[in-house]
C-alpha cells in the first residue's frame, strides 16, 4: 500500500485494495498503520537515520519495514515483540540481518519527542511561503490526530437532537462532530437522518441561495452537497464524470430519502437543457486540504500536480459559468490549500470574465467562526476550530453574473 502511494502516486483508498484478502479487522489494522506511517514519515525517516551508518536508500525494502515497525511504536502503541514479529517476515531472504539490528537498537531506546509532526520538506516551504510560519505549525498539530466525524443533517432541530443523545457537538448549524468510526452504528444511519461530511466540505452549498430553484451540482460524488441541496427544496442535477461514483451517490439518495437528478457526464462536453439559476462546482483538485484524514494527499500533491489541476479548475469554471442566466449565482470550491487552485484561479476568471463579479457571504449564511476575506472569498486554513479538532482546508468564492455577456463566452459555451 504505502510503495503504492509514495512510487505510484495512487490514493491510500486505492492502494488499499491489495488488503482486500485479509480479515475486516486486518484489513483495518493495516489502513491504519500505512496512514499512520504517512502522518510521520519524516520523523520516522530522521529517527531511522539516528541507528544507521549510511542513510538506507528511500525506497529500499529495509526502509520501508523500519517505517512500518516504528510508526506502530509512537502512533498505535503495538508492544515491542508484536512489530518485532511482524516486520521480521517481510524482510525474510533479504535484508533481515540489518531490519533488526537497528529495530532493536532504536527499540531499546527511549521514543523521541515527535509530536508535532513534521511535514514533507517541500510541502512546509511551499506553505510557509503561501501562508506563514503559524499555518504550518497548525497543518503539523492537525495531521497528528485522526480527525473526527462531521455529519451533516437535513435540519437543525434533527442535528441538535443527535447530538444531545450521541454527546456530540454541534459546532454550526445541520452539522454535528462525533468522535466514532464507525459509522453504520450510528443511530440514524439506517434510517438516512445524516450524511457524513466534513463542516468545510459543507460550507459551498450554504451559499446557494435558497431563492435557486434549479441548481447544478458538477463533480457531485459522492453527494454530501448534493444532498444539502435537496434538503434545502432545490431541484437538483447532480452531475460526475464517472458512473460509478455516481452509483454512491444514488445510494446516498435512497438512504435519506431526498431526491436529485444524477447524470453520467463531462462537465467540459455536457450542457444543461436550460440555464440553471445556480451552479455548484466543487472542482477536481490537488486535494491538500484533506490532510487530515488522507496524508497522502501531501505526497501525491507535486507541483506538476497542481499546475494540471489549476489548468482543468479555470477550463471548468470558463464553461459552466456560461451557462448561466443572467444574475445567475456560480460556488467555486476546491478542497485545496493551494493558492494556484483557489485565488488565483478566480482573480484569472474575473479578468477574462468582467461580466462577473465577487459575491460575499452576507451574514447569517456561514457560521460565524467561518473567517471571509476582504475580496469577499473564504479561505479556510489549518488552525481554524484547532481546539475542537480543526478542518479541511477549503476555498470558495460566490460569483454572480451580471446581464451584460461577453460574446466571446456565450460562444465558448
Amino acid at each position: 500500500m504505502l510503495d503504492s502511494v509514495l512510487r505510484r502516486g495512487e490514493t491510500l483508498a486505492a492502494a488499499a485494495s491489495a488488503s482486500r484478502k485479509l480479515a475486516p479487522n486486518d484489513q483495518a489494522l493495516a489502513l491504519a498503520i500505512a496512514g499512520e506511517t504517512l502522518r510521520r514519515l519524516p520523523d520516522l525517516d530522521e529517527w531511522i537515520d539516528s541507528a544507521t551508518q549510511r542513510p538506507l536508500p528511500d525506497d529500499s525494502k529495509a526502509r520501508m519495514v523500519l517505517r512500518i515497525a516504528l510508526a506502530q511504536k509512537i502512533g498505535l502503541n503495538t508492544p515491542d515483540h508484536a512489530i518485532v514479529a511482524t516486520a521480521l517476515p517481510q524482510v525474510e531472504g533479504g535484508p533481515r540481518r540489518l531490519v533488526h539490528g537497528v529495530l532493536g537498537t532504536l527499540l531499546r531506546r527511549p521514543i523521541p519527542d515527535l509530536d508535532p509532526p513534521l511535514l514533507p520538506a517541500a510541502v512546509e516551504m511551499r506553505w510557509a511561503a503561501q501562508w506563514g510560519g503559524e499555518m504550518v505549525a497548525a497543518a503539523r498539530r492537525q495531521i497528528a490526530v485522526r480527525p473526527a466525524l462531521d455529519l451533516s443533517f437535513a435540519s437543525d432541530t434533527e442535528a441538535k437532537a443527535f447530538a444531545a443523545v450521541t454527546g456530540g457537538t454541534s459546532i454550526a448549524g445541520k452539522s454535528v462532530r462525533v468522535d466514532s468510526s464507525n459509522v453504520a452504528q450510528l443511530p440514524g444511519f439506517a434510517d438516512g437522518k445524516w450524511w457524513v461530511q466534513d463542516l468545510a466540505a459543507s460550507l459551498p452549498a450554504r451559499l446557494i441561495p435558497i431563492s435557486a430553484k434549479s441548481v447544478v451540482d458538477l463533480c457531485a460524488a459522492p453527494g454530501g452537497k448534493t444532498m444539502q441541496l435537496a434538503a434545502a427544496g432545490h431541484d437538483v442535477t447532480a452531475v460526475d464524470l464517472l458512473a460509478e461514483r455516481l452509483q454512491r451517490l444514488r445510494e446516498n439518495l435512497d438512504r435519506t430519502g431526498l431526491r436529485a437528478t444524477a447524470v453520467v457526464g463531462d462537465a467540459l462536453l455536457w450542457r444543461p437543457a436550460s440555464p440553471p439559476a445556480a451552479i455548484l462546482l466543487d472542482s477536481p483538485c490537488s486535494a491538500t486540504g484533506t490532510f487530515r484524514r488522507h496524508p497522502e494527499v501531501l505526497y501525491r500533491a507535486r507541483p506538476s500536480i497542481i499546475d494540471q489541476s489549476a489548468q482543468l479548475q479555470a477550463r471548468l469554471l470558463d464553461r459552466s459559468a456560461s451557462w448561466l442566466e443572467p444574475g445567475g449565482i456560480l460556488v467555486y470550491a476546491v478542497c485545496s490549500l493551494e493558492r494556484a487552485e483557489g485565488e488565483d484561479v478566480i482573480a484569472a476568471f474575473l479578468n477574462r470574465n468582467p461580466h462577473f463579479r465577487i459575491d460575499p457571504p452576507r451574514p447569517g449564511e456561514l457560521p460565524d467562526f467561518v473567517p471571509v476575506a476582504k475580496d469577499g472569498w473564504v479561505r479556510i486554513l489549518p488552525g481554524l476550530l484547532d481546539d475542537q479538532g480543526g478542518l479541511d482546508g477549503f476555498f470558495i468564492a460566490r460569483l454572480t453574473r451580471g446581464a451584460k455577456e461577453l460574446s466571446a463566452a456565450a460562444e465558448q459555451g
